[in-house]
C-alpha cells in the first residue's frame, strides 16, 4: 500500500488549505455521521423511550441538556487529534501515572473492551429480535432458532460491509442509515397524532421548563449518561476525524503561521461536523423520548430492554393498523442495526489501537494496521451475536459493564483535559470561554461517572 494514502501520516505534500464558506465546509463533514450512527441506536430507541415511560415528559429538557453537555470535551479531543495526527488511545498511553510501562488509561481501554463487548450483544440480539418478529423464522418470532437465525444474517451483513475497511464506504453507508432512522423517528412521533395518545404543545412546553420531580433523580442522572455521545463515541470520533482527512491536510506542527492557520480551519470544519451530528442524535433522541412519554406513560406502561419494541409496535398495529406496527419494527431493526454497523469499524479501530500499544504492531504501520483491523472486524460481530443468543441473563457481567463505563466516562474526562493542557498547540484554542464549557462538560462527565459507581458498590 501506498503510504501516501494514510491519514495518520502527516506528510507537507497532503497539506490542503481549508474551506473559508460555510458551503464549502459542508463539503468536508463526515466524521459526525458515523458518530451519530453509533449513538442514535440502542441508547435512544430503547433507553430514552423507557425513561419517557417513567416520567412522561418532565425531563424533555434533560435531553437537550445531556447532549450539549458532553460535545464539548468530544470537540477537544478531536482537536488534539488533528494537531498532532494521533487518535485517542495513542494520547491515552501518555497520560500519567504509568503502570509496568503504559499509562493507566490504556489499561483501563484494555478492561473497557468487556463493556463494550457486553452492550453489543444486547444491540445485535435486539435488532434480530425486531427483525424475527417481522419475519419470524419456524413460526415463533422469539424462539432461539429465528433469533439465531436473524443474529447470523446480521453478522454476515455487518462482516460484509467491512471487509474492505475503508472510511468513505463507513462515512456513505452511516450518512444513509442516520438519515433515515431519524425520518424513523420523526416520522412515528407524529404517527402517534392519529391515535389516542396525541401529544401537543402544552406537552412540549411543560417538558421544557427545568424541573426533577422528587425520586426522580436517578432517572435523571441515568438519561444523563445514556443519551448524547458516550466514552466510545467520544474516543472513536478521534479516529473518524483523523481518516477523514483534517489532520493529513493541516500538516505536520512546523511552527510556522501557516500551521496554525490550516488547523484553525480545519478544526473550524471539525465544529461544525460535531454540532452537525449533536442536531440529528437529539432530534432522533428527542423523538424517541416522545413517543415514550406520550404512548407509555399515560398507559403507565415501562417496559425495558426490547420489550419497548413489542409493546410500540402491537399499539400501532391496533390503533394505526397492521402497517404502522410493521414499520416500526423495521425502522427499529435498522436502528439498531445501524449501531452494530457503526462500530464495528469503530470499535476495530479501538482494540487495533489498544494492541499495538501494547506491542502487539506497530501502528504506524499501514499495511499490518489494516490487516488487524480486518481481522478484528470480522471477530467482533461474530463474539456479539454469540454472546447475544446464548447469554441469559449476566448479572455479574453486566455489574461489572456499570463499572467500567462510569471509570471510563471519568477517564476520557481526565485525559482530554491533560492532552488539551500538555499537548494540543495553544495558538488552535478557542480562548477561556470555550475552556469553560470544557471544564464544565468534563466536571459534568466527571460526576455521572462517580454517581453511578456510588450507584453500583451502595
Amino acid at each position: 500500500m501506498d503510504r501516501g494514502l494514510d491519514p495518520y501520516v502527516l506528510d507537507p505534500a497532503k497539506i490542503q488549505q481549508p474551506p473559508s464558506t460555510l458551503r464549502g465546509s459542508l463539503k468536508f463533514l463526515g466524521p459526525g455521521m458515523i458518530t451519530s450512527a453509533a449513538v442514535v441506536g440502542s441508547g435512544e430507541l430503547l433507553t430514552a423511550t423507557a425513561l419517557g415511560a417513567k416520567v412522561g415528559f418532565m425531563l424533555f429538557w434533560l435531553i437537550l441538556v445531556s447532549t450539549f453537555v458532553k460535545v464539548w470535551v468530544q470537540v477537544e479531543l478531536a482537536r488534539w487529534s488533528i494537531s498532532t495526527g494521533k487518535p485517542a488511545i495513542t494520547g491515552y498511553n501518555d497520560v500519567p501515572p504509568k503502570f509496568l510501562g503504559r499509562g493507566w488509561m490504556a489499561w483501563l481501554v484494555l478492561l473497557m473492551f468487556l463493556q463494550f463487548l457486553i452492550g453489543q450483544a444486547g444491540v445485535i440480539s435486539g435488532a434480530a429480535l425486531a427483525f424475527s418478529m417481522l419475519l419470524p423464522i419456524g413460526g415463533d418470532p422469539f424462539s432461539v432458532l429465528s433469533i439465531g437465525v436473524w443474529v447470523a444474517i446480521l453478522v454476515v451483513v455487518a462482516i460484509g460491509i467491512h471487509l474492505a475497511n475503508r472510511y468513505e464506504l463507513v462515512e456513505n453507508i452511516s450518512t444513509f442509515l442516520v438519515l433515515l432512522v431519524t425520518l424513523f423517528a420523526v416520522a412515528v412521533v407524529f404517527m402517534v397524532q392519529y391515535t389516542e395518545f396525541a401529544w401537543s404543545g402544552a406537552d412540549i412546553a411543560d417538558g421544557l421548563r427545568f424541573q426533577i420531580a422528587a425520586g426522580a433523580m436517578g432517572i435523571a442522572l441515568a438519561m444523563f449518561g445514556m443519551t448524547g455521545v458516550g466514552a466510545g463515541e467520544i474516543t472513536a470520533y478521534t479516529y473518524w476525524v483523523v481518516e477523514k482527512g483534517y489532520a493529513a491536510w493541516t500538516g505536520p506542527n512546523d511552527g510556522s503561521e501557516g500551521w496554525v492557520s490550516r488547523a484553525r480551519g480545519w478544526i473550524k470544519v471539525m465544529k461544525l461536523d460535531a454540532w452537525v451530528s449533536w442536531c440529528i442524535y437529539t432530534i432522533s433522541t428527542a423523538a424517541f423520548y416522545m413517543l415514550g412519554a406520550s404512548v407509555l406513560n399515560p398507559q403507565g406502561l415501562e417496559p425495558e430492554g426490547t420489550q419497548v419494541m413489542e409493546v410500540i409496535s402491537g399499539i400501532f398495529s391496533t390503533t394505526v393498523g397492521q402497517w404502522g406496527g410493521t414499520l416500526f419494527l423495521f425502522g427499529a431493526g435498522v436502528a439498531l442495526f445501524k449501531t452494530i454497523i457503526a462500530n464495528v469499524p469503530s470499535l476495530g479501530r479501538q482494540v487495533a489501537n489498544t494492541l499495538s500499544v501494547f506491542g502487539a504492531f506497530d501502528w504506524m504501520d499501514m499495511v499490518v494496521r489494516d490487516k488487524w483491523m480486518r481481522v478484528i472486524m470480522i471477530i467482533l460481530p461474530i463474539t456479539w451475536g454469540t454472546l447475544g443468543v446464548l447469554a441469559n441473563s449476566p448479572l455479574a457481567l453486566v455489574v461489572l459493564a456499570g463499572i467500567l463505563n462510569a471509570l471510563f466516562l471519568m477517564g476520557v474526562a481526565v485525559a482530554t483535559l491533560y492532552l488539551s493542557r500538555t499537548q494540543t498547540d495553544p495558538r488552535v484554542k478557542d480562548g477561556n470561554g470555550f475552556m469553560v464549557l470544557l471544564v464544565i462538560s468534563a466536571l459534568a462527565i466527571f460526576a455521572v461517572g462517580s454517581l453511578a459507581l456510588y450507584d453500583v458498590f451502595v
